[in-house]
């Protein structure tokens, strides 16, 4: 399912990344790394990428005469971001290694942010967990200590701690905080201790709602925030998923053989994506309760994360330099069910890219790559979809290519030098001549040159030559009633080259003995003009059909009035254009009268 991309976004040296996160609708990738560095990536382009600033750290580092590295924070070990209050204040919470407080981050400025989150200052432990509201205006922290407490990001204040009464330490957890997070509506917070206690709160009254015991040590938790499930990693290497509103156990997927590092919901909640330290990246189906992909990389996986339009998969892997991306292939086929791309009962084998001296062995590594992504037994995928009743299908092809068929003859104009070549005059090998007493020599008056000769010649022989592959194409096709080769072979075609084709089948001569509707040029015309019929009555290529109809009618058009038998088929021509056309506007216009209703109303 998941196709290893070509690139790293990054080279810098560093040993792994802790935790990847994508933001901003997919477009950029906040990670953090063992080199204490914060960075922002971007998918789109790679010069946007850069490193969020700690305050000067070079010049500090340069007056106390020590690294770069000694003056940044200590690396991050957990952080969470809320898109939603970016242009307010800062909006990104970050958690240390050994450290008692969060710093904050504003992503619009790409810096670290004024305030300094201290929880419990009268037992200080460092911060292990973090998370943001769905409004984005507070900060939970969870602590080594089992604290949890409440800040407002604007202000950097404290806004209350989370107590369970029945704790004998008046805490949140007799041990350490290792998540914590928010529902959709500020109404529940949850949180899990390492013990294996998961509690549900009232995020407003801070008050204990419901608890409940897994039987395990917790390392891990990811809460979906519109399903209202949440995943447990525990130490027997079992992934949990528990309904937070119902407080029950909805599922549990067992599979992994090592260490579980990382886990991530997709977008609409219906996977769950895993790594561990076997190497093994798999993705459970949440509906249908069981593994529905799984691929075993050579490097383990240390940190991931799915983007919000589910296409692209973004990996951190140990030792290694560089965020790696994953193309989701589902998103770009057209199957409709999950059998269909995956079993999940086998583990496909991936090696990781690497950067080589030399681009030929840099590439045959990514061939391997991808090739090995995809198992020898899976499923042929067809390239095309059967035809939606009532709808056309657009060729796909670039834009530019079926605008040039119409505005042909500008860029013609356009591209036409100012002084025409001038042609050197040549004369011909053999000179007609007859001797004369002056020496002068006198060509033979009345006799044809040889390239007049030519000329006249290939006037009569040319319809007589072998078709062009154009041509051949379409007498065959016309004859089997499947068109499907011909339409391939002219969205191939450059826009000037099917401009030639259609001009070539132009009558050359009127004064032609041969009359009537079998004179090859008429018969190749009828037959264009049928496949013409053919397309638009099953509705394909539809943009890029109405462009060469266009350059169609523009080159032939005066043929088409002289003949009536292809007047005729220009009648049929026109009124399946006129059928199909008319139920496209209609629904254009069903669409425009609803957004017009729906913009003028006041819901």
């Amino acid at each position: 399912m998941m196709e290893l991309l070509v690139f790293l976004l990054m080279e810098d040296i560093f040993i792994f990344f802790v935790i990847v996160m994508f933001y901003a609708n997919g477009r950029h990738i906040l990670s953090a790394g063992q080199d204490r560095a914060f960075r922002l990536f971007s998918v789109v382009q790679d010069q946007q990428s850069r490193e969020l600033s700690q305050h000067n750290v070079s010049r500090r580092a340069k007056k106390l005469k020590v690294k770069e590295e000694e003056i940044k924070l200590k690396p991050v070990i957990a952080f969470d971001c809320a898109e939603i209050r970016e242009r307010d204040w800062c909006n990104v919470v970050t958690c240390h290694m050994d450290t008692a407080q969060a710093y904050v981050w504003r992503l619009q400025n790409f810096v670290l942010g004024e305030h300094i989150l201290n929880p419990c200052p009268e037992n200080p432990t460092p911060v292990k967990a973090c998370a943001i509201s769905a409004c984005g205006n507070f900060a939970i922290l969870g602590t080594a200590g089992g604290w949890i407490e409440r800040f407002n990001l604007q202000s950097g204040l404290p806004r209350g701690a989370y107590i369970d009464m029945s704790e004998s330490l008046r805490c949140a957890h007799d041990s350490e905080v290792v998540g914590v997070a928010c529902d959709s509506t500020n109404t529940l917070m949850i949180s899990a201790g390492y013990q294996g206690d998961i509690k549900v709160w009232d995020f407003k009254e801070r008050e204990l709602k419901s608890r409940w015991e897994i039987g395990s040590s917790v390392v891990k938790i990811v809460y979906h925030r519109y399903n209202g499930l949440l995943a447990t990693v525990a130490n027997d290497l079992a992934i949990r998923l528990f309904d937070v509103v119902a407080l029950r156990l909805v599922r549990k997927f067992d599979g992994h053989t090592d260490r579980i590092t990382d886990l991530c919901f997709s977008e609409d909640g219906k996977w769950l994506l895993s790594s561990s330290m076997d190497g093994s990246l798999r993705i459970w189906d949440v509906i249908l309760a069981r593994q529905i992909d799984a691929i075993q990389v050579n490097v383990p996986i240390t940190a991931l994360s799915l983007s919000p339009n589910m296409d692209i998969l973004a990996t951190a892997h140990v030792d290694q330099n560089g965020v790696y991306l994953w193309v989701n292939q589902t998103m770009f086929s057209s199957t409709s069910t999950v059998d269909s791309y995956a079993s999940g009962k086998e583990v496909v084998s991936v090696k990781l890219p690497s950067i080589s001296s030399t681009e030929h062995s840099q590439v045959e590594q990514l061939d391997e790559v991808v090739n090995a992504s995809q198992p020898k037994d899976a499923p042929h995928v067809p390239s095309q979809v059967n035809q939606i009743p009532d709808l056309v299908t657009l060729s796909l092809l670039p834009k530019s290519q079926w605008q040039s068929l119409i505005n042909l003859d500008i860029i013609k104009i356009r591209n036409k030098p100012i002084e025409p070549p001038k042609k050197p005059e040549k004369a011909p090998f053999f000179l007609p001549s007859v001797p004369s007493l002056s020496g002068e020599i006198l060509f033979e008056p009345g006799k044809l040159s040889v390239e007049e000769r030519d000329g006249k010649q290939m006037k009569k022989t040319r319809l007589d030559s072998t078709s062009s592959c154009f041509l051949h194409l379409l007498q065959s096709s016309n004859v089997s009633d499947n068109y499907g080769a011909f339409t391939d072979y002219i969205k191939g075609l450059s826009p000037s080259t099917l401009d030639m084709e259609l001009r070539m089948l132009q009558i050359i001569d009127d004064n032609d003995d041969e009359q009537g509707e079998n004179r090859p040029e008429l018969v190749s015309i009828k037959q264009l003009m049928d496949y013409f019929i053919h397309e638009l009555s099953c509705r394909n290529n539809f943009e890029f059909l109405q462009a060469v109809i266009r350059l169609f009618l523009k080159i032939h058009g005066e043929t088409i009035r002289q003949h009536s038998h292809l007047q005729e088929k220009a009648r049929k021509l026109l009124d399946i254009q006129c059928n199909v056309w008319q139920r496209v506007d209609k629904m254009f216009q069903s669409v425009r009268c609803v957004v017009g209703f729906l913009s003028n109303s006041h819901i």
